[in-house]
């Protein structure tokens, strides 16, 4: 009887065992006060608008008492699945990808790990629910509110010549903000004529040395759109380079950055288009934290209920509100 006591003991000794382990090593929990970490791999921590994202989800991961370590991948694909590959010891990844056709391959390099993915968003059929979501701003918006200042300034004209400069080829903001630009413009009866749409990478001097190009070959043009404030601050350079008047060349960016908010109230820029870095980092980090506890995003502010996305609304910014900003 008594052997029989003592192997019933042992048996649920290790049953305790066993079930502590399956606790431990599960992840969850977290909510409960165990200490979060986050892993925010940043393509590129020398753009100015991806540089404020990591701040603000820096700021944001100290004030819940969140471990956030930020690695920038500096454009490589391969340098950030390396970083995801090595982030053994982070509960959640915030992922701000190189190139956004590349989610997959960040996933399965992740294991078991959630991801969420900001700035350039994966695929809808790479996202899963409350595993691997999207936090940013929709990129169909901003396009849509750039053409919608371009035609409201020409109201009255049949026909416009626009020049597009745009972010780097596999980012989705260039692709989701450039459709729209064009589906918006179509859209409205107006002859549109593209005299000029390149790739400016999102830089400055890149924009400003396409665009002299541009002006060396004599077509007119109504209005500048940019994928980014950056790029635009490079078409005004240019611009002022060669006598234009900008009061009568709308040049229009996105990202309400310090430069082309300055523009603005200079007035030598149209219209930026704010996409929210704090935002978009705060929730971001609200984002991982929910998923590190195991529960849903669809609690959050602007979340969709499918459990995929959450949105940070974008908005117009012209002389007219600029001092808001």
């Amino acid at each position: 009887m008594k052997k029989k006591a003592s192997l019933i003991i042992c048996l649920l000794t290790l049953c305790c065992l066993l079930a502590a382990g399956c606790s431990k090593s599960s992840g969850k929990g977290k909510s409960s006060g165990g200490k979060i970490n986050i892993m925010l791999t940043v393509s590129d921590g020398s753009d100015t608008f991806r540089a404020n994202l990591a701040d603000a989800a820096g700021k944001a991961a100290e004030e819940k008492g969140i471990t956030l370590e930020v690695k920038d991948a500096k454009g490589s694909s391969e340098t950030q699945m390396n970083q995801i590959k090595e982030a053994k010891d982070a509960d959640v990844i915030i992922c701000a990808l190189c190139d956004a056709g590349t989610a997959q391959q960040m996933e399965a390099l992740a294991g078991d790990k959630p991801i969420v993915f900001i700035n350039s968003a994966p695929e809808e059929e790479y996202l899963q629910k409350d595993q691997y979501v999207y936090v940013g701003s929709d990129e169909a918006v901003a396009g849509e509110l750039q053409a919608k200042y371009v035609l409201d300034q020409y109201a009255s004209k049949d026909t416009l010549n626009i020049a597009i400069f745009k972010g780097e080829s596999t980012h989705s903001a260039t692709k989701g903000r450039t459709r729209a630009n064009k589906a918006a413009l179509e859209a409205s009866g107006k002859t549109i004529n593209y005299v000029y749409e390149d790739y400016a990478d999102w830089s400055t001097d890149t924009a400003a040395k396409m665009f002299r190009q541009f002006l060396r070959t004599g077509q007119d043009v109504d209005a500048v759109i940019c994928n980014n404030d950056s790029m635009a601050v490079g078409v005004v350079q240019a611009a002022e380079q060669e006598k234009l008047d900008l009061s009568k060349l709308p040049v229009l960016g996105v990202d309400a950055t310090a430069d082309g908010l300055d523009l603005i109230k200079k007035g030598k820029m149209a219209c930026t288009i704010f996409q929210p870095a704090k935002g978009q980092g705060e929730e971001a980090v609200l984002a991982a934290q929910k998923l590190a506890a195991g529960e849903s995003i669809t609690s959050l502010s602007g979340a969709e209920k499918n459990g995929l996305y959450v949105w940070v609304p974008f908005e117009q910014v012209t002389s007219d509100n600029v001092t808001q900003y």
